[in-house]
């Protein structure tokens, strides 16, 4: 029996990197699953297709926009209807700006905040009646190692990561008991579109190969030396999701290569 077999999923922010691993992961695991986000809508409906095609499950796509909490509550309503239940919600959306906080934008400040965090409160908040009601229900908010420490020119993100966290914990203590869990996943650096960037951004501003670019990169903060893979994210994101993690709620977890160890 495959662990998540006959579960339906929502998955924000699931059209590329860590959020598409974890939403095929689910879909793995035997849970109908749907992808949420931006891009391109033909190649969002190859992934979709895919992964029907793939792993013999529904999948759906909604396209809500996570900075706007009327859409958010349709997005949800629509999963309740269209696959008669949302079991696991992951909470993945997210963006990045980097500045000093001086120069901060506050429109990129608010957006963060907005995408990064907000948009996770109102996904909780539409989803944990349906879960209350049926006695069952995984939340997994992906956050990152900047929800447990910090670093320069990255105020919003790291603000909203650690807001994240504190969700998280306050909706595990509120549902502990009910057959719902709560749980926080902090990968440290993933070869992820995000990530790209900043490693394009390091190696034109100090003139190093993207090779280069990226060992110093990772040699700054992570101690293994090499990227978290998005499959192993989503691996964890499975276990929490599983009767055997039906215990554990209201955790941080590490995914960083020793990176919150130092």
């Amino acid at each position: 029996m495959l662990p998540l077999h006959g579960r339906a999923s929502f998955v924000t922010g699931s059209t590329s990197g860590i959020g598409l691993a974890i939403a095929r992961a689910l879909a793995a695991a035997g849970s109908d699953v749907v992808l949420n986000g931006f891009g391109d809508r033909g190649e969002i409906e190859e992934i979709r297709s895919g992964i029907e095609r793939d792993l013999g499950v529904r999948a759906r796509y909604h396209g809500a926009d996570m900075t706007r909490p009327e859409e958010i509550a349709e997005a949800v309503r629509s999963v309740e209807t269209e696959l008669g239940s949302l079991d696991v919600l992951v909470n993945n959306a997210g963006i990045q700006h980097t500045a000093k906080v001086e120069d901060f934008p506050a429109e990129r400040w608010n957006t963060i905040l907005a995408i990064n965090l907000s948009s996770a409160f109102f996904t909780a908040q539409n989803a944990l009646p349906g879960m209350r009601k049926r006695g069952w229900g995984r939340i997994v908010n992906v956050a990152s190692a900047h929800g447990l420490v910090a670093s320069p020119m990255k105020a919003a993100y790291v603000a909203a990561k650690h807001g994240l966290v504190g969700l998280t914990k306050v909706i595990a203590l509120e549902t502990a008991g009910t057959g719902i869990t709560a749980n926080t996943l902090c990968p440290g650096w993933v070869l992820t579109p995000l990530v790209d960037k900043q490693i394009v951004a390091l190696s034109e501003e100090q003139g190093l190969s993207i090779e280069e670019a990226k060992l110093k990169l990772l040699s700054a903060k992570q101690p293994s030396l090499r990227f978290v893979t998005t499959e192993e994210v989503g691996a964890a994101a499975v276990f929490l999701c599983s009767e055997a993690a039906a215990s554990i709620t209201g955790i941080s977890l590490p995914i960083d290569g020793g990176w919150t160890a130092q």
